[in-house]
């Protein structure tokens, strides 16, 4: 694996690598190797699970869940 382990990385650092990687995701699904793309989603989710890990109590917006997009769009839920 390279890159600094995701413990390792500041939280300003890990938010900057996880927004580059998810600005990155679509060209390496597209046109990336079978490598590229192994590497890529493993070292996403690294960073994503030490987001989450360091941030359990975070703001879900309700139109980003389910249930909340149909109760908005006022369908059942």
């Amino acid at each position: 694996m390279t890159g600094v382990p995701p413990p390792a990385l500041t939280d300003e650092c890990l938010e900057r690598e996880l927004e580059h990687l998810h600005q990155t995701r679509h060209d390496t699904f597209l046109h990336g190797s079978e490598d590229a793309l192994a590497f890529h989603t493993s070292r996403m989710l690294e960073l994503e699970d030490e987001y989450l890990r360091r941030n359990p109590d975070r703001v879900i917006d309700a139109r980003r869940t389910r249930h909340g997009s149909r109760e908005l769009a006022g369908q059942d839920a």
